[in-house]
């Protein structure tokens, strides 16, 4: 492993061998604590450990400086070990000023460590952080933590005294100073991070040249101050063979549609208007053009999913990403997807509502939505990927069921997996599932009847015998010509029908053809015993933290199982038999209760919700206080301890 100076260490540095770790990168939305987490996230992959990470973003674009408001954080949870969440209790807090310390210090395990750049905890940072009375360095706020005191500032200023940068740009290199520090006390190397800094200012020297110099000052500084005391080694996780590489769901998201692109033979558009936390498939999905993409930001939500339908109508995969007050716009326009029965894909990226709500931070609320927010019986299938790499495979397999099936499909991830990462495995193309798509390009005695003049009239509402999808025809296609709208279609010729008995045959076929989605996906997975006490059934981005709990649990010799769902919408079919074998499911969520109400409402059994409405994913700590509860109530025994 590649570390700052080969060996050499301090004499009163002891080097312990640790499998895991939990380290947190806080300070105000100015002190680059994202990049700073990027880059120690970035060594870590380098180092080859398994890892996890959690941005955690304020609101506001720029908040007040110095407040609790404006504090940016950056969680990663790295190991030789499974890694399957950002980490519950962190081991490293890196607090750049007095408010980071405010806010995350209760995030901190008892004995910890903390790294305080104590330059940014004068009266006055204690004041806008609220501290009210309280002097964190100087009375008993820390007390039972490994305090790290270090004038970051100051060593910064000390280091660039010689460069002709203006302050700001001198304070603003702090955060390397802090980088460096932790990249020699975790053993993670800094070439990811030089290599990173000239490929980023190769046009700007001098700022180059002074992160470097920060960069190498941090790490020597750690090397020679006594207050550091331990020095952590974390080996390599062992992995599958292949290459490996650390993605953001966002981007996952992005080369899922791309991979769909590839392996359909389609164009894919993509139209989107900016909004958080769904901006940044857009911002990478632009960068793959090469790939038969097309990209358009549009000027509202509802011109975004405007122009994806009428690609989709053009016989291109259109593909729109928003957020779930982009959703709530496109309502009306999705509705026409059902009703033209057109392929199209709807990433949403949830966060916390409703109407602009938690800007920044996960939600699971809306599922309900995605199932039932249209007007009418206008059903469509809905996906959610487990991680932020699963966001890859789930993307790829909404534009699959979206032209196998001609329908519209929601993708529900959230901002903790779009902006969360992860080591991602690259996948071998060809064990992709096959993607193919059929338009008709001819007329056949099966598409075609004659009107009643007795010209050749194409039916574009004619129905696959497995799927009940219509022919996908593409407009300008000799004797193919049609017309597609928003009302009512007549079975077959695709005229518009007032019949209520055409309209009740076509709401019921749309909403068999959707349920047919369960034909063709694969079985849900249950982790553990398939019959028992209890279950725990999560969906979306709770499976790390549920996976994480179980087994903690079950090494307790807790008895209890897990399964996952990343097809919500229709229910799996093999989902009634599972849920059978239990007497009690535990069903957490990001919401007040979202999946439950759609399990009750299908089947009879003992379901326990687990709620959490706080802008936070899950801690796997809280399920398995939660197992515990339902192992007790329903045995009589005493709980055991998470």
């Amino acid at each position: 492993m590649t570390t700052p100076s080969d060996s050499a260490h301090s004499s009163d540095t002891a080097l312990r061998s640790i499998p895991e770790a939990t380290v947190l990168f806080a300070g105000d939305s100015g002190d680059g604590m994202q990049l700073t987490g990027s880059q120690f996230t970035l060594a870590s992959a380098h180092a080859r450990n398994d890892l996890a990470t959690l941005p955690d973003y304020p609101a506001e674009i720029r908040a007040p400086a110095g407040t609790t408001y404006g504090v940016s954080g950056f969680q990663l949870h790295f190991g030789t070990v499974d890694i399957n969440t950002p980490g519950d209790k962190v081991d490293l807090l890196v607090a750049m000023n007095a408010a980071a310390l405010k806010v995350h210090l209760p995030r901190v395990r008892r004995g910890g460590t903390v790294l305080l750049n104590t330059d940014a905890f004068t009266p006055r940072d204690l004041e806008l952080a609220d501290w009210e009375d309280a002097d964190p360095l100087n009375d008993d706020t820390l007390e039972g933590y490994h305090v790290i005191d270090v004038a970051l500032t100051t060593l910064t200023r000390e280091a660039l005294s010689d460069t002709d940068l203006s302050k700001k740009q001198v304070d603003r290199s702090k955060n390397m100073f802090a980088l460096g520090m932790t990249l020699w006390m975790y053993s993670r190397p800094l070439e990811p991070a030089r290599s990173w800094i000239r490929e980023k200012f190769g046009d700007r020297p001098a700022i180059r040249e002074a992160n470097l110099t920060v960069l190498e000052k941090g790490a020597h500084y750690a090397e020679t101050i006594e207050a550091i005391g331990v020095r952590y080694e974390v080996d390599p996780a062992s992995m599958k063979p292949g290459t490996y590489r650390t993605v953001r769901g966002a981007e996952a998201v992005a080369l899922g549609l791309v991979a769909a692109a590839a392996q359909s033979g389609l164009s894919v558009f993509y139209g989107s208007y900016p909004i958080t936390p769904a901006s940044d498939i857009l911002h990478e999905i632009s960068k793959h053009k090469n790939f038969g993409v097309a990209t358009f930001q549009a000027e509202d939500e509802i011109a975004a999913v405007g122009s994806a339908i009428g690609a989709s109508f053009g016989g291109a995969l259109g593909v729109c990403g928003t957020s779930g007050p982009g959703v709530a716009l496109k309502t009306e326009a999705i509705g026409l997807g059902v009703m033209t029965e057109l392929p199209l894909v709807v990433v949403n990226m949830q966060r916390g509502g409703p109407s602009t709500g938690l800007p920044t931070k996960p939600e699971q609320s809306d599922l309900l939505q995605a199932v039932y927010g249209r007007n009418g019986e206008a059903p469509l299938p809905v996906l959610a990927p487990a991680s932020p790499g699963d966001c890859f495979y789930m993307a790829y397999e909404a534009c699959r069921i979206a032209t196998t099936y001609m329908t519209p499909v929601m993708l529900l991830a959230d901002g903790y997996l779009g902006n969360g990462s992860e080591a991602w495995r690259i996948p071998d193309v060809d064990t992709l599932p096959p993607f193919e798509v059929e338009q008709t390009t001819t007329p056949t005695d099966a598409n075609m009847t004659t009107d009643g003049d007795g010209n050749p009239q194409f039916l574009p509402y004619v129905r696959n015998s497995d799927t009940l999808a219509r022919p996908w025809a593409v407009p300008g296609t000799p004797e193919l010509e049609h017309r597609l709208g928003g009302l009512e279609k007549e079975h077959k010729t695709g005229n518009v029908s007032y019949d209520p008995a055409n309209h009740e045959r076509m709401v019921k076929l749309r909403a068999e053809k959707v349920q047919r989605v369960t034909q063709t996906i694969p079985p849900t997975p249950v982790t553990g015993p398939r019959t028992g006490s209890l279950l725990v059934l999560g969906w979306g981005s709770t499976k790390g933290a549920i996976d994480e709990a179980v087994r903690r649990c079950r090494e307790q010799d807790t008895a209890v199982s897990a399964a996952h769902l990343r097809y919500v919408w229709p229910l799996p079919a093999d989902l009634a038999a599972i849920i059978d074998g239990f007497d009690r499911v535990l069903v957490p969520e990001l919401n007040n209760g979202q999946l439950i109400r759609l399990l009750r409402d299908a089947y009879k059994a003992d379901f326990v919700p687990l709620n959490k409405i706080q802008g936070r994913p899950f801690r796997a700590e809280e399920i398995c206080a939660a197992i515990n509860e339902a192992t007790n109530e329903a045995t009589g025994t005493p709980a055991v301890a998470s």
